[in-house]
Order: structure tokens, then C-alpha cells, then sequence
């Protein structure tokens, strides 16, 4: 696309800047893992626990397990959601916390659908963040999070970013028009 994804822009931000702001309004610490182009990226992600993925070749699932391993012992729960997935709101992320603080304690996910279909962000337990942990590098995070449909919570959201995934030059184009 010409630039790192996690430069391009979105309503005056960064993707990585808008997503930081985003997501600091319910995690504390707000871990951004790094890969490519890390040594650019630093400058947008100052306030915040910054890891870098050594293998950013192996794909989403190291970098997922990347920022795992930099997760705070006393954390319960965390949340994740790739930087292509810049249009996210606030109250949606709020809103998805909440839930995620007073579910069911046999609940160990809990994930925003819009229309029906599933998106990010994804709130999880200290279990599957073991889970994600262990995986091997040839799976897939969708590997875990399908095997606990049945401890999911599913919350109708009112945010169409959650579906936001910006693979390619038309998906950014949409974006870009659809935020002025």
C-alpha cells in the first residue's frame, strides 16, 4: 500500500495513534506490538508498553503472542485487535469492557457483532490468552476463539467499525470517503 498500515490515516490519527487512543479509554497498560518498520512506529506509540515481534514473517499469531507475553501477571483479561481495524469507537470499546467486567465468570470471551457479523475488538480471559500462548505457530487465534463458542459472549453493537479490515488500496479508499 506504499506506507506501513499502521501510518496511514484515518480521521486526522494514524491508524496506530487512533487505535492507542481508542483503546487507553479501558486498558491500562495498552501493549502495541511491533514488527515491520518498528523503528518508524515508535515515535506514534510513546505513551505506551511497546514489544517488538523478532519474526514478523511468521504472521498475526506471533505478534499476537508477542504482546501475550508482555501481558501484566495481575491482568485478568485483555483484549485484541489488529491495527487494520482503525474505525473502532470508544463507546463500543466501553461498552464491550463493561460486559467483559460483569459476564459470567464461565464467559471467557466477549466479542462485538454489528449486523450480525463478527469484529473486533476481542475481549478475553487470562485462559485464552494461556491458549493463544501455546498455539503453534502453524494455527490460528480463530483456532481457540472457535473452540469456546459455547463461553462467548456475543454483544450487538451499534459500530460498524468493528468490521473495519483494511486489506488493499479499495478497502482504505471506502474507508477514507465514508470518514469525511
Amino acid at each position: 500500500m506504499g506506507s506501513p498500515k499502521a501510518l496511514l490515516e484515518y480521521r486526522g490519527e494514524t491508524f496506530i495513534q487512533r487505535l492507542v487512543r481508542v483503546l487507553s479509554a479501558v486498558c491500562d497498560p495498552v501493549i502495541v506490538v511491533l514488527g515491520y518498520h518498528a523503528d518508524a512506529l515508535r515515535p506514534a506509540v510513546a505513551n505506551t508498553t511497546i514489544v517488538v515481534n523478532p519474526a514478523p514473517e511468521r504472521g498475526q499469531l506471533s505478534s499476537l503472542q508477542t504482546g501475550l507475553a508482555a501481558l501484566p501477571s495481575a491482568a485478568e483479561g485483555f483484549l485484541f485487535t489488529p491495527v487494520d481495524s482503525p474505525a473502532i469507537e470508544i463507546p463500543t470499546v466501553e461498552c464491550l469492557a463493561a460486559e467483559f467486567q460483569r459476564r459470567d465468570p464461565a464467559t471467557l470471551l466477549v466479542i462485538p457483532r454489528f449486523e450480525g457479523k463478527r469484529g473486533h475488538p476481542v475481549f478475553a480471559t487470562r485462559a485464552i490468552a494461556d491458549e493463544l500462548s501455546a498455539l503453534p505457530l502453524t494455527a490460528q487465534a480463530r483456532d481457540v476463539i472457535r473452540g469456546h463458542v459455547a463461553q462467548t459472549l456475543y454483544i450487538d453493537v451499534d459500530d460498524p467499525g468493528i468490521l473495519t479490515d483494511i486489506d488493499d488500496r479499495e478497502a482504505y479508499r471506502r474507508l477514507s470517503e465514508a470518514a469525511l
